[in-house]
């Protein structure tokens, strides 16, 4: 038997719930996006409690049932989170009567309520759901407003039905997305494909679809089960390991294992797609490599664009820009190295020029002088970044605006066919006759294929990074696969320049590039080791580097410049734990120090979080009131607010706020310690590197050198050498799928 007390009746699962009966007295905060709702509530026999959870189109007056949990909230006491909940309309006329006078029903007001009910009574609710006619008999109430009253009534109760539907399957602020989109017909839908939601619904993936499908009872050898099941092969390998395609056999093994199906019948569906045009596929070095249409076709066009803007682009001849460059030196009182003049001659000389090298080499310094030249031939230059640090740090050192190339595009959020998408694109170009992009080893497939799409016809496209950083976090391996197919104009910087030789950050990054054990016993430079023996003393001595001996040692500059940036998320040296620990000495808690908690995990004010998905919809704006959309994968902030009555918490993105739902906090970790993959495009003033063991796919040469080419003016090493060592001598590159350099070898 389940127990009852004053709490209320704790189910006999053992999933821990409680089950609370009462109505809704009074509604406090309703967010109508994503359903979160507080409220009051009354139970027999007990005072009102504070409920709250995602619970959609709930009024006053509506009788529920709820499941959930008891849990304290440091501002506003005691609170009821509900998981789960059911509603039950209804059933005499003296509460049909409170509820419809609540506002339930948009065009019924109290006065209203009380002539509806008068003339019905216990009927009221039948006569708005079947006769909605009848309505008219009542004096006020027209035949058009009676049944826009009607049909109001009808869309909450199918609401009400959906979530009831849908509430075995998924959670409610996932059920609110599933019904606006397809309002009444979403349990049809889902009935007929629940595949559908996979590919309409951000947030369900195959796996949460095909439970579904497996407990409505549908086929498991459905085409549709089939389909998806390819689909999301490919979508997982594209997000998780950067494949923009896959060989045949491959996708057709990793289908089979996913779905427990037989070759035959997967190989048969791939064929009925590639008819479909749902699946297109290329013949490369004798294999067939399988695409999703809309990757297949994103890659094309990179290929396609970039050969056309190498040939259309008109030329510099070598004496104009033997002036320029000339020109360049006297004023600035400098002489350009052989290798730089070369890049700036292809720059002038080329529609697409690539520009890659490591720390210290001079990339900068060829930046600026493409800008004044360029500048002087009145071309307009546009410079940009795929991030909003990496392009931060881009405008401060040419001194000339950089923006990211989300914001250089315009980004629009309801973009063609759903998708996010850009107002500049292939009909609305681009002005600038010159596009500039720094760290171009982030760019991915699909963000590339939007950049080209603005760039107009004759423009110069330069793409600058370092192709022996790791890939980007999408899918693709866009710089990489342009320098390795020898398409285009290309200069590698090696020389490092007498001034970066100073820095010992400079000197090992490259000592690590070309494979030798970085210099770590000097106590006097940028570049510090401090061995320790275990993971504990690990991250131990992390945190009293970043709450003590920084701070003490480099004042302001540490207090808030500081990044651990770890290989892996897992062990005790790993992101989660450090930044437990380190969330606790830097933001303990405090007295009107706000906070939230989500799974287990406190968010608190004041914290340094990151976002780790994008995020297309969210609103943001700048302190000079300008505003926009859009929060991306990587973009770290801080939490100024935690309001938890209105659901949400204001978080700041360098120049950017955003007014962010709590029920969104799946997209958000803490970045006091990030991963190295986490880091790409960002500059920190102090980077904290921990050695220690993890996979060896994550002990690799190439994420050593990345995380230590993070740092500006600090380096230190903390754990055991042997690590380091492990990492120099790991030359593995984890291979990507993708057709982009065969495409250009044979355009």
């Amino acid at each position: 038997m389940p127990q009852a007390n004053m709490f209320g009746e704790i189910l006999p699962d053992g999933n821990g719930l409680i089950k609370l009966s009462g109505s809704v007295e009074y509604v406090i905060y309703s967010n109508e996006e994503n359903g979160y709702t507080v409220a009051d509530f009354g139970t027999d026999g007990d005072d009102l409690i504070t409920i709250t959870g995602i619970m959609p189109y709930i009024n006053e007056g509506d009788s529920l049932i709820l499941y959930g949990e008891w849990k304290h909230n440091p501002r506003y006491g005691r609170q009821f989170a509900v998981s789960e909940y059911e509603r039950y309309m209804p059933q005499d006329a003296s509460a049909i009567l409170r509820y419809l006078s609540s506002g339930a029903v948009k065009g019924i007001g109290k006065k209203t309520a009380v002539k509806i009910v008068e003339q019905f009574g216990d009927e009221t609710l039948r006569v708005l759901e079947d006769h909605p006619d009848w309505l008219s008999d009542i004096p006020g109430i027209s035949l058009k407003k009676a049944q826009q009253i009607c049909e109001d009534f009808k869309s909450k109760a199918g609401i009400r039905t959906a979530m009831m539907f849908f509430r075995d399957f998924f959670g409610a602020a996932t059920i609110v997305k599933i019904y606006k989109r397809w309002g009444s017909a979403a349990i049809d839908v889902a009935k007929n494909n629940p595949y559908r939601l996979c590919d309409e619904i951000e947030g369900i993936g195959f796996e949460r679809a095909d439970g579904m499908a497996e407990r409505l009872g549908l086929d498991r050898n459905s085409e549709a089960r089939l389909v998806s099941g390819i689909e999301h092969v490919l979508k997982h390998n594209a997000a998780q390991n950067g494949h923009v395609c896959l060989p045949r056999d491959i996708l057709v093994r990793a289908a089979v294992e996913l779905l427990g199906s037989d070759s035959e019948s997967v190989n048969e569906a791939i064929d009925d797609m590639i008819a479909m045009r749902r699946l297109k596929y290329s013949l490369m070095n004798g294999v067939i490599y399988l695409y999703d249409a809309y990757s297949y076709d994103c890659e094309t066009y990179i290929a396609e664009k970039l050969d056309l803007l190498d040939k259309v682009c008109p030329k510099i001849s070598h004496a104009d820009a033997n002036f320029f460059i000339e020109k360049e030196e006297r004023i600035n009182s400098i002489t350009y190295a052989t290798l730089q003049k070369k890049a700036i001659m292809n720059a002038l000389d080329s529609g697409v020029m690539l520009l890659t090298g490591g720390p210290g080499t001079g990339k900068t310094t060829i930046v600026k002088a493409l800008i004044d030249i360029f500048g002087s031939m009145d071309l307009k230059v546009a410079l940009a970044a795929p991030t909003g640090r990496a392009a931060k740090k881009l405008s401060e050192a040419t001194s000339h605006e950089a923006r990211t190339i989300h914001r250089l595009l315009e980004f629009e959020h309801s973009g063609e066919n759903g998708r996010p998408g850009f107002r500049r694109n292939e009909n609305d170009h681009l002005d600038e006759s010159v596009i500039i992009i720094d760290e171009s080893s982030m760019i991915d497939n699909i963000l590339m294929c939007a950049l080209l799409k603005a760039v107009k016809p004759g423009a110069r496209v330069i793409l600058i990074g370092d192709s022996d950083q790791l890939p980007s976090i999408g899918a693709g391996n866009v710089l990489r696969d342009l320098l390795d197919s020898g398409r285009f104009s290309t200069v590698r910087l090696n020389e490092i320049f007498r001034q970066a030789q100073e820095s010992l950050i400079v000197t090992n990054a490259h000592r690590i590039n070309n494979g030798e054990m970085p210099i770590m016993t000097v106590k006097d430079n940028d570049f510090f080791y401090l061995a320790r023996n275990n993971d504990q003393e690990i991250a131990e001595t992390v945190t009293e580097l970043c709450l003590y001996r920084l701070p003490r040692r480099y004042g302001e500059e540490a207090v808030g410049g500081v990044q651990v940036i770890t290989p892996s998320r897992k062990g005790i040296a790993g992101t989660e734990n450090l930044n437990v620990m380190l969330q606790g000495s830097l933001n303990p808690r405090a007295k009107g120090k706000r906070e939230y908690i989500h799974r287990e995990r406190v968010f608190r004010e004041g914290d340094r979080v990151m976002q780790i998905k994008n995020n297309y919809e969210l609103e943001w704006y700048r302190d000079d009131g300008e505003s926009g959309t859009g929060v991306f994968n990587g973009d770290i902030g801080m939490i100024e607010e935690i309001n938890a009555a209105a659901s949400n918490m204001q978080i700041r993105f360098d120049d950017r706020v955003v007014n962010y739902e709590l029920g969104l906090l799946d997209e958000l970790e803490h970045a006091y310690a990030i991963t190295v993959h986490k880091s790409q495009g960002c500059e920190y003033p102090f980077v904290i590197i921990p050695l220690y063991g993890a996979p060896p796919m994550l002990l690799t040469r190439n994420l050593f050198y990345t995380a230590v080419t993070r740092a500006k003016r600090m380096v230190i090493l903390v754990g055991r050498g042997e690590y380091a060592e492990k990492m120099v001598a790991n030359s593995h590159i984890g291979q990507r799928y993708t057709g982009l350099k065969q495409r250009l070898l044979t355009e």
